[in-house]
């Protein structure tokens, strides 16, 4: 077939020559032997689909050049020319529609190949960006060039969300709420810079600070059992803090058994400081309610008895409530704590002893774990 491109039949896509090369030599010798199409030619097929696909045409255009080739090369078949009956014709017609469906089969086989390919590399990619982003492991001049291409801007501040996995089951590249959350940010912003990948079975958003709006949207489309917000920082370094800030937090909720389904990075800070001198923490802990442990049923219930009364605002009904007591119940657990440790957890400075203590056995694990 002559000329520098072919042009699909109401595509108005304009496909090189070479993708439909030798087509209509093959149906033309198929009209003369009614043969099906050969191994080697359904290959042959299998080989130009990669290749289109490769060169960024799309399946429809170039399975479009193949059906105008065959719709054009029709009349001039020798089978169909020589054909000397109407059962004759069919038989060619029949054979020759069979090798079309055949190579556009093994056509579209051989696009989809290589667009599964492509897709891999790119998760390939991404994958290996994602783990030298946010563990630091790459040359950060390195580092930052490669993020242009994933639409980051490393000098900008940028905020890390990171969302557990949902009960199905871990993320990973190709999981569907993956390409949900995707597909609904882009379809509410378009363009935006943020990045979002799968990582150790977690989903991880990571954006600028002036595309707080679309950080926004993650937390409320991925709707986690828990998402973590860091603090914003720059740099590429600022990425891993961020990173690091996030899974802190989802490490501390898991340890105090905090129920907000979203935790900022900035109201836990507290912790990390009361965890910077473990040997202190350890220490208080021992000193102020190791003598809980002589309590009957074990140090557990009073524990608990502590933090409640503080979430409470130590308030007696509310902290009753909370821990499915009677007042009169949770009078005699304040006492016991009171005779026990020698803190009374109704005396201000006291309490706040106490409530430092309790929140340091949680961080601890005590007394599960031993000090």
């Amino acid at each position: 077939m002559g000329g520098s491109v072919v042009t699909g039949a109401g595509t108005g896509a304009h496909v090189p020559p070479e993708f439909v090369a030798g087509f209509s030599d093959t149906l033309a010798d198929i009209s003369r032997s009614c043969r099906a199409l050969s191994r080697g030619e359904r290959e042959g097929r299998r080989a130009l689909g990669e290749q289109a696909a490769d060169s960024g045409l799309g399946l429809r255009e170039v399975t479009a050049v193949h059906l105008a080739a065959a719709r054009r090369a029709w009349p001039q078949l020798p089978g169909v020319a020589t054909a000397r009956d109407a059962a004759e014709l069919r038989r060619v017609g029949s054979a020759v529609l069979a090798a079309l469906e055949a190579g556009v089969a093994a056509l579209a086989e051989g696009h989809e190949r290589a667009q599964r390919h492509a897709v891999r590399k790119a998760e390939t990619e991404r994958r290996a960006f994602v783990d030298d982003l946010l563990y630091g492991r790459s040359d950060p001049g390195r580092i930052a060039e490669q993020a242009e291409g994933f639409g980051l801007r490393l000098a900008d501040r940028h905020i890390v969300v990171v969302a557990t996995a949902p009960e199905a089951g871990p993320y990973d590249e190709s999981h569907p709420q993956l390409r949900r959350v995707e597909r609904e940010l882009a379809g509410r912003f378009g363009d935006h810079d943020a990045l979002i990948a799968p990582k150790d079975g977690r989903l991880v958003c990571i954006a600028p600070t002036t595309q707080q709006h679309v950080l926004d949207a993650f937390v409320k489309a991925v709707a986690a059992p828990r998402t973590a917000v860091s603090r914003p920082h720059s740099g590429a370094v600022g990425v891993v803090r961020s990173y690091e800030e996030a899974l802190s937090a989802l490490d501390l909720a898991d340890r105090l058994g905090l129920s907000a389904p979203v935790l900022n990075a900035a109201d836990l800070l507290v912790f990390p400081v009361l965890m910077r001198d473990r040997a202190a923490m350890s220490d208080l802990v021992r000193t102020v309610l190791g003598p809980l442990e002589s309590a009957r049923g074990g140090p557990l219930p009073l524990l608990e008895t502590i933090s409640a009364y503080a979430a409470a605002g130590y308030v007696n009904a509310e902290a009753a409530r909370r821990l499915d007591l009677s007042v009169r119940a949770l009078s005699y657990r304040l006492e016991r704590i009171a005779a026990l440790t020698g803190f009374d957890p109704d005396d201000a400075l006291q309490r706040y002893t106490l409530e430092t203590a309790a929140l340091g056995a949680r961080l601890l694990g005590w007394p599960v774990t031993p000090l």
